[in-house]
């Protein structure tokens, strides 16, 4: 996604430092030789030149306008320790990475995170933004439509970011509600993994001569997600219209039409413990649903336990926390779901 974004960025007239991470040296190698992405399958445009991570200190010294950070929710520690060695001023930052941290106290979304830990570390200040909707990289590479939100706790410069990188393709609005985009950004994952296990469950059922397709089942699974979702959202603070715009409905269904946490949604269907769907199938992969149920896990439940959440009105989120977290079959309490 942090390669996609770069072709709207290019579009709009400016010069772009594509930078990889150490897992990225094939992805660099090949644009820098051929100028063609090999993931995405398409030819980065001529003002995106790409760098190594080994370059980070020369990059990183050059001024620049935004940094986009693209790397996964598991890498933003360690991005964070890149640019805190590196730093002597900073750029308003827009992160494209879903996901939520455990801070032992309650869950904090990463903007704020990388703001306070930036400013702990070095005493410099830094304004860190958000992404947020129903976008695939390679739809978005190829300069199909696509609407997103921007977020950020200060207007005239979600409006900037708006300005750079709004396209005739990239269609972007703005809001004001970072916690309910970003938990919305983040839980999207963790219940597609639930919305695709209905294709893994038909899969294992009795052949019935109609040939169904389980579209009822997932979109009941969808519609418990999203009344799920509005319960988290609401008990953050965040602004519950999110749940039904683009981060939220938008983002969920489109992210349970393709991409990696429906694979292994469909893998916990057919019966699969997460560990070994994972070693076997998806080995490699970023799974980021289940990353956020093992790094959100013990937080849910201490909030539970706590009734900070109301967990009774939370059973799909719990039944994907004891699949993900206890290594357990992913099994759906039908009963439990709202009425």
């Amino acid at each position: 996604m942090g390669s996609a974004m770069a072709v709207p960025a290019a579009t709009n007239g400016h010069q772009v430092s594509l930078v990889g991470t150490h897992l990225d040296s094939e992805t660099i190698t090949s644009v820098k030789s051929t100028g063609r992405h090999p993931r995405l399958k398409i030819s980065l445009p001529a003002s995106v030149t790409p760098h190594a991570i080994e370059d980070w200190v020369d990059i990183f010294a050059t001024p620049m306008d935004l940094l986009i950070l693209g790397v996964s929710s598991a890498g933003v520690d360690w991005a964070i320790d890149r640019m805190c060695a590196h730093l002597d001023r900073m750029p308003p930052v827009l992160i494209i990475t879903k996901g939520l941290r455990d801070n032992g106290v309650d869950i904090e979304v990463l903007p704020r995170l990388i703001k306070r830990s930036i400013e702990q570390r070095t005493g410099i200040k830094v304004d860190v933004m958000a992404v947020a909707g129903p976008c695939i990289a390679g739809e978005l590479a190829v300069k199909r439509d696509t609407s997103v939100i921007f977020t950020g706790d200060d207007e005239a410069l979600v409006s900037r970011a708006i300005e750079m990188l709004s396209t005739p393709f990239y269609h972007v609005r703005s809001s004001a509600d970072l916690i309910g985009v970003e938990y919305c950004a983040a839980f999207k994952n963790l219940y597609s993994l639930a919305v695709g296990w209905a294709q893994g469950h038909l899969e294992v059922m009795e052949s019935r001569e109609d040939a169904p397709r389980m579209h009822n089942l997932a979109s009941g699974i969808f519609t418990q997600s999203i009344h799920e979702l509005r319960i988290l959202v609401e008990n953050s603070g965040g602004d519950t219209a999110s749940v039904i715009g683009l981060p939220g409905v938008g983002d969920l269904f489109v992210t349970c039409l393709a991409g990696r946490n429906s694979r292994m949604g469909r893998l916990l269907g057919l019966g699969h413990s997460y560990s070994y769907a994972k070693k076997s199938f998806m080995v490699g992969d970023t799974v980021e649903g289940a990353e956020l149920a093992l790094a959100l896990g013990p937080a849910l439940r201490r909030l539970w336990s706590e009734n900070r959440l109301p967990g009774s009105q939370m059973p799909l989120t719990r039944c994907i926390v004891e699949a993900i977290c206890d290594d357990k079959p992913l099994v759906m309490t039908w009963d439990q779901f709202a009425r």
